[in-house]
């Protein structure tokens, strides 16, 4: 007997109801339908760092440091130079003068750059790049020279119109910049410097980053 086509949807229908649950039921036993190989892959460009930056050996210490360098405009790779030499990267580090943490502040120097915490890494560091900052764009750019104010001070540099003639200010000097690798740092805005310093990638570049 034919059947009409009324009554071959009918039929069909009596079946939908056990096929969706079969096909439920088989999802979660299976997990096939929440497999990650299904999921769409998602990529936050605002976790993805240059590869070519220096680390602590602490993520999250790394991302202070490039975070503090990207707000004042600064490559974070001379902030690691920097920091690599003043403490090793030691956050309780003090020297005999008192000067104190990553960034080796003195207490008048972390006061005069907003610092009231100068144990807290981010606040240590947040005050060590703005004050490299604020040396740089008072010698032009001069790496040496602002190397130079960070360790012996802006006067001293002054005073004797370059770098001062103490053999710790001389090697500090020496060792960072071979360390850094450049002797200029141009004196630009954040935005510029995300640009300048290679600090922005392209969607290739997180992707490729994100999935090593």
């Amino acid at each position: 007997m034919k059947l009409s086509p009324s009554t071959t949807r009918l039929r069909s229908g009596k079946f939908a109801p056990f096929a969706i649950f079969s096909l439920f039921l088989f999802a979660n036993l299976t997990g096939v339908l929440s497999s990650p190989v299904l999921a769409p892959i998602t990529y936050n460009a605002a976790e993805a760092m240059p590869l070519d930056i220096p680390s602590s050996g602490d993520q999250s210490l790394d991302w202070i440091i490039f975070h503090a360098a990207e707000r004042e405009g600064l490559d974070p790779r001379f902030v690691h130079a920097v920091i690599w030499q003043e403490s090793k990267y030691d956050k309780s580090a003090r020297s005999p003068a008192g000067a104190q943490g990553l960034m080796q502040l003195m207490p008048a120097t972390a006061r005069r750059f907003g610092c009231s915490k100068i144990s807290d890494p981010e606040a240590n560091v947040a005050a060590g790049t703005k004050y490299l900052s604020w040396l740089l764009k008072r010698f032009d750019g001069n790496v040496e020279l602002a190397l130079a104010g960070y360790n012996a001070g802006e006067g001293s540099v002054d005073k004797y119109h370059g770098i001062p003639p103490f053999n710790e200010t001389q090697n500090y000097v020496r060792i960072i910049t071979s360390r850094y690798g450049k002797t200029y740092h141009p004196v630009l805005s954040p935005e510029e410097a995300k640009l300048a310093f290679d600090l922005v990638q392209t969607s290739a570049e997180t992707i490729a980053n994100t999935l090593q």
